[in-house]
């Protein structure tokens, strides 16, 4: 098989897609086969967000900052910052791996259905 060409996609191609993913089975199969693949989805994201430098000594800082935090009320305000900034982290850099997995198996052939 050839080398496929690359294809890149626009800010309103990617929008549109992203509402399209609201349809309540379209996400079904995805979660099938992402629950399957989880391990190894894993691994590929925790040295993806290693390589990245995103959870390294700077992390490791603002997460002793915020445990220090004076009063309950501002830890917690502390916590809770740190773990939307670590969602949004981990949910970026998850769907650039998802990307380069769609990737992969676009290069693949479709599995004949006696190799299924």
């Amino acid at each position: 098989m050839g080398a496929m060409a690359r294809r890149t996609y626009t800010a309103a191609e990617v929008d549109e897609a992203v509402s399209r993913l609201a349809e309540p089975e379209r996400l079904r199969q995805a979660t099938e086969i992402v629950t399957h693949a989880a391990p190894g989805l894993a691994r590929v994201l925790d040295g993806a967000l290693a390589d990245g430098g995103w959870f390294d000594a700077a992390h490791d800082e603002m997460v002793e900052r915020a445990s220090a935090e004076p009063t309950p009320a501002e830890r917690l305000a502390a916590v809770r910052a740190l773990v939307d900034e670590q969602t949004r982290l981990g949910m970026l850099v998850g769907v650039a791996v998802g990307f380069e997995l769609a990737w992969e198996l676009g290069e693949r052939e479709p599995a004949s259905a006696e190799e299924r």
